[in-house]
């Protein structure tokens, strides 16, 4: 198995209310990947950092093999969520994969 974990820094030009409703969406958006793209055991995604933190958003994910981990990058759902959903309101984008 394959852990996939990714921390994202919102847009600074977001307003509070901005970035609840896109953490919200993002949330929504790749939690919603499950039973649509092959290969995921779990996913989760945490909004609710504690004042300590230095990112807004978190995926926390697992996949049968790197194979699937490979193939959900570029499954049509998952592109789809990425490029409405995350990429237009993130400014840092940090991951980790790993074998489990």
């Amino acid at each position: 198995m394959v852990k996939h974990v990714i921390l994202w820094t919102l847009k600074d030009t977001l307003s509070d209310s901005e970035k609840a409703t896109v953490k919200a969406g993002i949330k929504a958006g790749l939690e919603g990947l499950k039973g649509q793209v092959p290969g995921i055991i779990d996913i989760q995604v945490n909004t609710n950092g504690l004042p300590t933190s230095n990112a807004d958003v978190m995926l926390d994910s697992t996949f049968e093999s790197f194979d699937a981990l490979k193939a959900y990058a570029i499954h049509p759902a998952h592109v789809a969520v990425a490029n409405t959903k995350v990429r237009p309101f993130t400014q840092l984008r940090s991951c980790l994969d790993f074998e489990i």
